[in-house]
């Protein structure tokens, strides 16, 4: 199995986020997420039964954690952990362009 992780992007005018499965083993999935402007919904937490790695190999985010005060912004090469529980939300995706994010799902 091979392929490109820029491969089918598409435009940044897209009005969902693309999530593509790479590969799935027990106890852990990759996936690449493509945000186009997309941010979490309004109050709303990600609250995930599993970790996760995410890497962010292209545009620009902003996640905020509920348990700092602060958002972190995110540019490619940026990677952060999410263990499992914490709440977390993404306030923001570069609208200008494709914002490309690989991650890693883990137990």
């Amino acid at each position: 199995m091979s392929g490109n992780l820029f491969a089918g992007i598409g435009s940044a005018n897209s009005p969902v986020e693309q999530f593509e499965e790479l590969l799935s083993r027990s106890g852990f999935r990759v996936e690449r997420i493509v945000s186009t402007g997309q941010a979490s919904p309004p109050d709303f937490w990600y609250d995930q039964d599993v970790g996760e790695w995410v890497l962010l190999l292209s545009g620009a985010a902003e996640i905020r954690f509920e348990d700092e005060a602060e958002p972190r912004k995110m540019i490619p090469g940026d990677w952060i952990t999410i263990e499992a529980h914490r709440r977390h939300r993404v306030n923001w995706t570069d609208p200008a362009q494709p914002t490309v994010w690989l991650a890693i799902h883990y137990r």
